[in-house]
């Protein structure tokens, strides 16, 4: 990928790439705030030290409701206070963000209204000119120290609206990558293996989650931890990925499957036949369609 290149915001040289599952059975959220102490969890959740605290909050107080162009040019000019941004960051109203300074942004990176993203030591990195759309969460709070944790995006990338990016095994995501509305990556999993204890106490394991430059992830789809999404591949609405798609491929279904190769020969209107049989089953298809045919009759 080519999310580390000049104009973007840089990946670190030591990072840890995709690969062997990082296990972690260190305490859940609740024995971490009774370790901790509740006060002190909430505050290191929120910024990266006690003073940071204070000036994050009160720049949100005063700044964060404010709509319109006023908001976004306040915005602009105090946001670099508190984060690192290679151009002007463009925040609307209701951006919420946790550990700011952990967060880079490249140039005309857009945040849009109620965004949510919560940065960890290794950070959020977001390159130039993506943007991020209304409702939309990339969240790598990492209290378990997990050493991939963190989220990369490359340049001229779309995250849609509502769409949840969870990155404790660490989520890269390339260059000119589409993601529709409601799209899931979900960089982590808990274990199981215990029927003696909750879920919840078992602990987590992480892999990473790849998507590599010009891919398009359809609306509703959910992206498993481990897999690699090629370069050019679609992944069709509603599909459950839970192994690699190759590039220029497309992956229908739940779970996915390959059913073709992408060529300058392909039939639009086929692909999305395929893509609504694998989502609803053949018959279900063919039933919804006569409804449909009969509803306009």
């Amino acid at each position: 990928m080519s999310v580390n290149g000049e104009r973007t915001a840089p990946l670190k040289p030591e990072e840890p790439r995709q690969g062997v599952a990082v296990v972690s059975r260190r305490p859940a959220a609740a024995e971490t705030v009774s370790q901790r102490g509740a006060l002190r969890y909430y505050v290191e959740a929120q910024s990266t030290g006690l003073g940071r605290y204070v000036l994050e909050q009160t720049l949100f107080f005063f700044l964060q409701g404010i709509p319109s162009l006023i908001g976004v040019g306040l915005r602009a000019l105090a946001y670099r206070l508190i984060l690192k941004s290679d151009g002007v960051p463009l925040v609307e109203d209701r951006v919420r963000l946790c550990q700011p300074a952990n967060i880079r942004l490249g140039r005309r990176v857009y945040l849009d209204h109620s965004v949510y993203l919560h940065a960890c030591p290794q950070g959020i990195f977001i390159g130039d000119e993506t943007f991020v759309m209304h409702g939309s969460v990339l969240h790598v709070y990492n209290f378990r120290d997990l050493p991939k944790a963190g989220i990369w995006i490359g340049r001229k990338s779309y995250i849609g609206e509502r769409c949840v990016i969870r990155g404790q095994g660490g989520v890269r995501i390339g260059d000119s990558v589409l993601l529709a509305p409601g799209v899931q990556v979900l960089a982590v999993n808990h274990l199981f293996d215990d029927p003696a204890q909750p879920v919840i106490q078992q602990g987590i394991t992480t892999q990473g989650i790849v998507v590599e430059d010009g891919a398009w992830i359809g609306a509703g789809a959910i992206l498993l931890d481990g897999v690699r999404v090629g370069a050019g591949a679609v992944v069709g609405a509603g599909a459950v990925v839970t192994r690699d798609v190759p590039s220029h491929t497309l992956a229908v279904g739940a779970p996915a499957r390959i059913v073709r190769r992408l060529d300058a020969n392909l039939d639009v209107e086929e692909m999305q036949g395929e893509i609504l049989e694998a989502a609803y089953g053949e018959e279900e298809l063919r039933r919804a369609v006569a409804d449909s045919l009969r509803r306009k009759q």
